[in-house]
């Protein structure tokens, strides 16, 4: 190996690292050894992943792995939806601690396919429901850059484990913003792909009439571009794909975005308070988007924001009903009454109020919002808006007890009401870090592309990430 300490193997982004693997600088067996002393330094202080795989990894490190471009790089899988044959997936819950999948989800077959070596499996809220990463089984992930706060959700976990430097990317899914509200509670690039873009296979080929998303948190934008190749594309028998894609994202990343037409808003459509914080953030981001040669205005579309939630809600409810109906049927007998958290019983409820009718009702307004969108981003490359409403809120924030099992649903809507958008809409959305606060947390900030239009968001983001780098900003160890 060559004189590198393995902490700063991890701090390499995965690019980086898998050409240290093709120049025989380091070998994959080392990279995994370099994952695996970081997640056991600072897995204790930051929980963020919750279940470890060091022999499935060492095994796969060791033996004959393909030649994709990743190959020998240590990655996390967030413990949701993406199932890796014999190895246990729980969802975050109590009910399925016993569930263990007999099939890799065509996600995972690619990471395989593209050499990625998976190490472990990481920290969510039951079902990815709430925008924190705080299920009672397994307790709190913490934020990296302040342990008494939320690493956002659903994919906390992933975001602790990258952010803190115990691997250099890791599987990220996005059903209401569970890829950017955690990006930008750590710090990190994080986009959602457009609907359809990656697989949800074999078991599933559209979850919650669209509204869910897989791909990933990173560092950097050319991770996120490469991986996108690595996986983007239909699955056998999907009931649609996205776009066709002009050429690879990773070269999209290499190329000169141009002079882009940027709408900014920091208004939420629901007209919940924005936090000055975050509202700083966007006039930021729009000010250096404008001193890179980009015409930004301040414009946003007409959103009726209540028609929207409530949409939103229906769809969400009714398909958390569904995932439950779903998971009976693989674990072969209903949940105790101790297997299930106030507020997953409570949204299975609403959900099971919603009948067909009200659905399709649902769906049918979140497609009118979409046309809308459509027709205002003819006028505009990229809308920029807040990622969240507020900083990283503190640990506890969202608590559901019994007596009161809405009030995370409540706390989560004043916290998320930018994202959910595009989860409706289908568009493609990324949030990059680009700002910190005075008492040094990172505060994302929301680019929205025209639907299929990864290319000008990838193009944007390597211009703001060279513009103002963040990749070296890194998460105090003692806080």
């Amino acid at each position: 190996m060559s004189n590198l300490k393995w902490s700063d193997l991890m701090w390499k982004d995965a690019t980086e690292q898998a050409q240290l693997v093709r120049r025989g600088e380091v070998s994959p067996v080392e990279l995994i050894e370099a994952a695996i002393e970081q997640i056991e330094r600072l897995n204790p202080r930051l929980n963020a992943v919750i279940q470890v795989m060091y022999d499935e990894a060492r095994t796969a490190a060791e033996g004959s792995l393909p030649e994709g471009p990743f190959r020998g790089v240590p990655f996390l899988l967030k413990d949701l939806q993406a199932s890796f044959s014999g190895v246990r997936m729980t969802g975050g819950s109590r009910y399925l601690r016993d569930f263990v999948p007999n099939v890799d989800s065509e996600l995972v077959c690619r990471y395989k396919r593209a050499g990625l070596v998976v190490v472990g499996k990481t920290n969510t809220p039951e079902f990815g429901i709430l925008p924190t990463t705080e299920p009672a089984f397994f307790g709190a992930s913490r934020n990296p850059w302040d342990v008494t706060r939320t690493t956002g959700g659903s994919s906390g976990g992933t975001a602790a484990a990258v952010a803190s430097g115990m691997v250099a990317m890791g599987h990220a899914n996005d059903g209401g913003g569970s890829i950017r509200i955690p990006a930008s509670c750590c710090g990190l690039f994080g986009l959602k792909p457009t609907r359809g873009r990656n697989p949800l296979g074999p078991h599933m080929g559209d979850v919650y009439s669209g509204l869910v998303a897989e791909h990933a948190l990173t560092r950097s934008v050319r991770d996120s571009a490469a991986l996108l190749d690595a996986t983007a594309g239909p699955d056998t028998g999907d009931p649609y794909c996205a776009p066709h894609q002009e050429r690879p994202f990773l070269e999209e990343a290499g190329i000169e975005p141009g002079r882009l037409r940027i709408a900014f808003t920091t208004r939420a459509a629901t007209d919940v308070p924005v936090h000055p914080d975050c509202v700083s953030a966007v006039e930021d981001a729009a000010a250096l988007c404008d001193s890179l040669g980009h015409d930004v205005e301040e414009a946003a579309p007409l959103i009726p924001g209540e028609s929207l939630s409530q949409a939103f809600s229906a769809i969400w409810a009714a398909g958390m009903a569904w995932t439950l109906d779903s998971i009976q049927r693989a674990v072969g007998r209903p949940p105790a009454d101790d297997e299930l958290e106030p507020g997953t019983r409570f949204l299975v409820g609403m959900g099971r109020k919603v009948d067909a009718p009200a659905y399709l009702m649902a769906v049918q307004t979140l497609q009118y919002f979409s046309r809308t969108i459509a027709g205002f981003m003819q006028n505009y490359d990229v809308l920029l808006t807040p990622t969240l409403a507020e900083p990283p809120l503190p640990l506890g924030s969202f608590d559901a007890t019994v007596t009161n099992p809405l009030a995370g649903l409540r706390r989560s809507a004043l916290f998320v009401p930018f994202t959910p958008i595009c989860n409706g809409t289908g568009q493609p959305a990324m949030s990059v870090p680009l700002f910190w606060n005075s008492e040094g947390l990172p505060i994302g900030s929301h680019f929205i592309g025209r639907f299929g239009d990864e290319a000008t968001l990838f193009r944007l983001a390597t211009q703001l990430e060279a513009a103002r780098p963040w990749a070296n900003r890194r998460p105090p160890e003692d806080n």
